[in-house]
């Protein structure tokens, strides 16, 4: 039977809250989540956006502007330098990105209604007792956003807190 350590407890109770969060609350345009963990030398970052704060639309895109912008936003996601840095200290290196948007791929219908991008940035840290705040970029790249709802979990515990603009530094460490 796997051992349940510490952070992995908190880990698994951090995306318990996050479903839970997700089921109970609206989607809400101008609100980011950022769900952040930390088990071990891993660091991983799960954030949950409507489509609207990225793009200003919700559907596939119509026009050749709309897919540009879709096609940008989707690599910009998926190679998000500077979008969510950790202290240089910890010496975290990217190890995997994953971002889903269905309805930016290729080939789906223009329907409308309401759409998110989901995102898991999973990141490798040499020194993880390091890691003190998390500098994440996303009000300068994308203005729609207004207000990034964070929950953290780690060896320490759990926290939660609001970013607003011009704010960008989430505490990891109590």
């Amino acid at each position: 039977m796997p051992r349940i350590t510490p952070s992995l407890l908190a880990t698994l109770v951090l995306v318990a809250a996050a479903g839970a969060a997700c089921a109970a609350k609206p989607h809400e345009h101008g609100v980011v989540k950022l769900d952040v963990a930390i088990e071990g030398d891993k660091l991983t970052v799960a954030l949950e956006a409507p489509l609207d704060n990225l793009l200003g639309f919700e559907r596939a895109p119509r026009t050749d502007a709309e897919r540009k912008a879709a096609t940008d936003v989707l690599a910009r996601l998926r190679a998000p330098a500077g979008l969510f840095v950790a202290d240089a200290a910890a010496q975290c290196t990217m190890a995997k990105a994953d971002v889903q948007a269905p309805v930016l791929e290729a080939g789906a219908k223009a329907k409308d209604g309401h759409a998110d991008l989901d995102a898991t940035y999973e990141f490798k840290c040499a020194q993880p007792a390091q890691l003190r705040a998390l500098d994440v970029g996303l009000f300068e790249a994308y203005k729609r956003i207004q207000r990034i709802e964070v929950q953290v979990a780690g060896p320490q515990g759990q926290a939660k807190t609001t970013l607003r603009r011009p704010a960008r530094s989430v505490k990891l460490a109590k």
